[in-house]
């Protein structure tokens, strides 16, 4: 009996090995047979490089004229006074009576603000330190968003008692629009410029090496740099210049008002260096 076990033994030993042989065996091909994925090149197809050695340097201007739809207006009451307080009386009053007849017309307190105030004093002459009084300047920036208004803003404020109008400017809310349209316009000016200079010495252009833009381009602020005035510098960045002609020797009036609205111009200008080939 233990003869037939030992046997019985044997043969379920070599059955078990037999099956996991057989069905092992696939597993191993198919692993076998499955090809090692190459590693894939990086290395990006080279670019071709500008020759900087023969370049040509031109510049492009580009203006835009379009209708303002915005004015900013600063007007202002100036007061004298025996005293200090006496003046600051007079001028508190002629103020708010300004600010009233602004927004009777529909302008917004957020669009009215102060600009400038200065209060100084008054000496009996030029080399006395004797102070006889004094004066006040208070001025106020009004945006005007409605630009057909703008004249009727001055006629309201100076009846209502301001007595200064230190300044006109309009301007355009959509200026990023109308830059861009003048850089773009500026660019392709540039680009035909040096095309044509090279075609007449018997080159072309290539690629572009270097573009600088003329920032003082944007900049038309006599205005406020002139008078000293003018929180809001950055509206001054859009070089907005009238175009409104004068007829006859004389400033046009628009409803028979004292300012009139015309164009402004939007301008950009850039410096372009392309090389040559």
């Amino acid at each position: 009996m233990k003869q037939i076990q030992t046997i019985v033994n044997t043969i379920l030993a070599c059955s078990l090995i037999f099956l996991l042989f057989t069905t092992g065996l696939p597993n191993f091909n198919a692993h076998a047979a499955t090809p090692t994925p190459l590693p894939q090149s990086t290395e990006q197809p080279s670019q071709p490089v500008c020759d900087s050695s023969r370049t040509i340097q031109v510049s492009g201007t580009a203006v835009v004229n379009v209708k303002p739809d915005r004015a900013l207006i600063q007007l202002g009451v100036q007061s004298n006074g025996r005293s200090a307080k006496e003046a600051q009386a007079k001028n508190a009053a002629g103020i708010n009576d300004v600010i009233k007849a602004l927004k009777a017309l529909g302008i917004e307190a957020k669009d009215i603000s102060t600009d400038w105030y200065v209060i100084e004093p008054l000496y009996q002459d030029y080399d006395s330190l004797i102070i006889k009084g004094y004066r006040i300047y208070n001025i106020i920036e009004v945006t005007v968003r409605d630009v057909d208004k703008a004249n009727d803003a001055i006629v309201a404020a100076m009846q209502a008692g301001a007595n200064q109008v230190v300044n006109v400017e309009f301007y355009t809310s959509e200026l990023r629009k109308y830059r861009d349209q003048a850089r773009e316009m500026a660019m392709k000016a540039a680009s035909e410029k040096a095309k044509a200079l090279a075609q007449t010495a018997g080159a072309d252009t290539g690629c572009v090496l270097a573009i600088n833009e003329n920032t003082s381009s944007h900049f038309n602020g006599w205005g406020w740099w002139w008078w000293g005035y003018g929180n809001n510098q950055n509206q001054w960045t859009q070089n907005v210049v009238q175009n409104a002609a004068p007829t006859d020797g004389e400033t046009p009036a628009l409803d028979d008002g004292p300012v009139s609205v015309g164009q402004i111009s939007i301008r950009a200008e850039v410096g372009v260096t392309f090389g040559l080939k």
